[in-house]
C-alpha cells in the first residue's frame, strides 16, 4: 500500500464519484484530508465516516468552486485545518448527459460548462500554489478525461473543458518545477459513478460506451482513485506534466 502518512491533502468535489474514492484511498494511506461539496450535505457526512474508519483526519467543506471567493475559503480552510498543503487533487467537474449539437449550444450552457470544470481548477490552485511554493514543494493532481484528448461529439463543450486542463497541466508543470511542484492529470474514461449513470444504466447506452473499450468494460471510481494516489506520491517523484491514462484502452495514445 503506498503511504501518504503524515501529508495533508485537499481533494475537490469529494463527495461523490472519483471524489469519494480518492477521500477514503488517501485517508487508508494515511493522509489527512479536506474535501469540498457543492450541495449534497449528506453524502458528504456518509464520506467522511468511511474515511474517519483510517483513524485520519477527514473534514469536508461547502464551495462553488466556480466562485473565486469560495475556491479561497476552501484553501484557507484546508491550511487552517491541517496546517499545511501537501496535495491537491482537482476532482470538481461536470458532464451533461444531453446531446447538444453546437449550433443548439447555448452560451449559458457554454459559460457554465466552462466555470464549473475549467475555472474551478484554476481558482483552487491559484490559491493553493503560494503555500505550496512557501513549503517548497508539492503535488497537484488535476482530473481530465478521455474527451479532452480525443473530442465528444455533441459534448463540445465538455471536451473542451477538459482538454484546456490537459494544456494547462503541462504549462504549469513547467512554471512550478523550480518549486519542487510536480502537476500531472489523470484522463479516465467511462466510470461507473452517478454522474454516467444515465447512460451506462441503459442498455444501448453501455453497448455504445464499451464499443472502443478494450478491456470491454467500464471503469469503478476505485480504479481511477488509484493511479491518483501514485500521483501524489514519493512514487511518482520525477514525473511531472504528464498525462496518466485510466481507460481500459480506450484511447492509445502516449
Amino acid at each position: 500500500m503506498i503511504s501518504l502518512a503524515g501529508k495533508a491533502a485537499l481533494i475537490t468535489g469529494g463527495s461523490r464519484g472519483i471524489g469519494a474514492a480518492s477521500v477514503k484511498l488517501f485517508a487508508q494511506a494515511g493522509a489527512d484530508v479536506v474535501f469540498n461539496y457543492h450541495r449534497n450535505r449528506e453524502a458528504a457526512e456518509q464520506v467522511e465516516q468511511e474515511a474517519r474508519k483510517h483513524s485520519t483526519r477527514v473534514e469536508s467543506f461547502k464551495a462553488d468552486l466556480g466562485k473565486m471567493a469560495d475556491a479561497k475559503k476552501l484553501v484557507d480552510f484546508a491550511r487552517d485545518r491541517l496546517g499545511r498543503l501537501d496535495i491537491l487533487v482537482a476532482n470538481a467537474g461536470i458532464w451533461n448527459e444531453q446531446d447538444t449539437p453546437i449550433e443548439k449550444l447555448s452560451e449559458r450552457e457554454w459559460d457554465e460548462m466552462i466555470r464549473v470544470n475549467l475555472k474551478s481548477v484554476y481558482a483552487v490552485i491559484h490559491y493553493a500554489v503560494p503555500h505550496m511554493i512557501a513549503q517548497r514543494g508539492g503535488r497537484i493532481v488535476a482530473i481530465s478525461s478521455t474527451a479532452g484528448q480525443r473530442g465528444e461529439a455533441f459534448h463540445s463543450h465538455y471536451g473542451a473543458s477538459k482538454g484546456a486542463i490537459i494544456s494547462f497541466v503541462k504549462g504549469l508543470a513547467s512554471e512550478l518545477a523550480g518549486h519542487n511542484i510536480l502537476v500531472n492529470c489523470v484522463a479516465p474514461g467511462w466510470v461507473d459513478t452517478d454522474m454516467s449513470a444515465s447512460v451506462l444504466h441503459k442498455k444501448a447506452g453501455m453497448k455504445s460506451a464499451l464499443a472502443p473499450i478494450a478491456l470491454k468494460r467500464v471503469a469503478t471510481a476505485e480504479e481511477i482513485a488509484g493511479p491518483i494516489l501514485f500521483a501524489a506520491s514519493d512514487l511518482a517523484t520525477f514525473i511531472t506534466g504528464e498525462v496518466i491514462n485510466v481507460n481500459g484502452g480506450s484511447v492509445l495514445c502516449g
